[in-house]
């Protein structure tokens, strides 16, 4: 109907220019405005109609008197409709958790694989470490063992895994002393693999870096690397320790400081791009598949993020998010979603429309569809029947 009536507008107004150029001749263009008329309602289109993407499942051969059949849910975003929905499970592909922040003391620990150099200082005149007219002794560097060792001449093995290097120098000092009364000890400790922590990846100075004490925390570390690599969209903090990974977004370790946990020996932490993603089709500014920049992104910023619609040819009332939920996830109470395939639409030309779109939360893998408006291809249809008038009209 919409088209029959551009089809007739143009018709009328090559006949006001006919009186006006005696010498246009309409009926040779007759046929092709017939053929325009006769296509108008199949013309190329980039997306499909809200009627069509919502149709049912047996639309096209469903037997008379046959119910329709629906593999989905259909829920317009509201502000009544948002408590229910908000509520469903999150399809969260990022499924670590986190530790919290503990104080720890300063002093760092020894621990086995550190490099610990001894220097003793004795005042008496036949040292026995020194040598003559010497007072101090530098005894040769010596890697703690596996066991928590050191060897100290005139000791043996002594025990300081677990130490502070002040407790260390102390239990040394004191043994020492049965044997060399005036020995004062001075000890340097050189962090080894199990004082170490990895700064693997997604940091401008990945590598090896030593923990100065047991109060290191992981955004120090981040430091030590020179922050997170500028590529990074929205990046995660992922940390491995004793055969455990946790995760969480570097703006929410940056926000609170209760999550700046201390880093441990043996630690390797990582940052990484956030992995979700979601797809825009149909007639949306830009089709393309989009990173979250953020670690929460609305339906009103996921249109902000694709360009908004097409303004020639969406319909900004259908625009549908389409969810694939787990099965696991079903419920017949709307404690969930009722069938795993769910379409949210959503209305931009209403308030409502458009507060419920700012409080609708995208989640991995959703796809923003924006429908044909019914327009699209009668707007279509009168481009090509102006052009014949223009043609028409500049006919000999």
């Amino acid at each position: 109907m919409l088209f029959g009536c551009c089809l007739r507008g143009a018709a009328c107004r090559l006949r006001e220019r006919q009186k006006r150029n005696h010498h246009l001749k309409l009926p040779q263009f007759v046929p092709l405005l017939l053929c325009i008329a006769v296509a108008g309602c199949s013309l190329p289109r980039g997306a499909g109609f809200q009627s069509e993407v919502l149709a049912a499942s047996n639309a096209g051969d469903r037997e008379k008197g046959e119910a329709p059949v629906y593999d989905f849910a259909v829920f317009e975003v509201t502000k009544e409709t948002l408590p229910v929905i908000g509520s469903w499970p999150a399809k969260d592909i990022r499924s670590y958790s986190w530790i919290t922040a503990q104080d720890q003391p300063a002093s760092l620990i020894i621990a086995p694989g550190d490099l610990v150099t001894l220097t003793v200082w004795d005042a008496e005149d036949n040292s026995l470490l020194a040598g003559t007219g010497q007072r101090a002794t530098s005894l040769q560097q010596t890697e703690v063992s596996t066991q928590g060792r050191i060897f100290v001449p005139y000791i043996g093995e002594l025990r300081i895994s677990g130490m502070s290097p002040d407790t260390a120098r102390a239990r040394i000092e004191e043994e020492l002393i049965r044997t060399i009364p005036s020995a004062q000890v001075q000890l340097v400790v050189e962090a080894g693999r199990q004082n170490t922590a990895n700064l693997v990846t997604g940091v401008t100075a990945p590598g090896l870096y030593q923990l100065p004490d047991r109060n290191f925390r992981i955004l120090d570390l981040l430091s030590l690397g020179g922050g997170a690599s500028p590529d990074l969209i929205n990046p995660q903090v992922r940390l491995v320790r004793d055969g455990r990974t946790f995760s969480i977004p570097l703006d929410q370790l940056l926000e609170d400081p209760r999550l700046d946990a201390a880093v441990q020996g043996g630690d390797r932490v990582m940052l990484f791009q956030d992995e979700r993603q979601f797809v825009s089709l149909g007639a949306t500014g830009l089709e393309a598949l989009h990173d979250f920049p953020s670690e929460q992104v609305t339906a009103l910023e996921a249109m902000a993020i694709v360009g908004g619609v097409a303004d020639s040819r969406a319909n900004p009332q259908g625009i549908l998010i389409l969810r694939e939920y787990d099965a696991t996830d079903i419920r017949n109470d709307l404690s969930g979603p009722p069938q795993e395939r769910v379409v949210f639409t959503i209305d931009l030309t209403s308030a409502d429309g458009l507060f419920s779109a700012g409080n609708f939360l995208l989640q991995d893998s959703d796809l923003v569809y924006g429908t044909e408006s019914p327009l699209g291809p009668a707007l279509t249809a009168v481009g090509l029947i102006n052009t014949v008038s223009t043609l028409a009209n500049s006919t000999p």
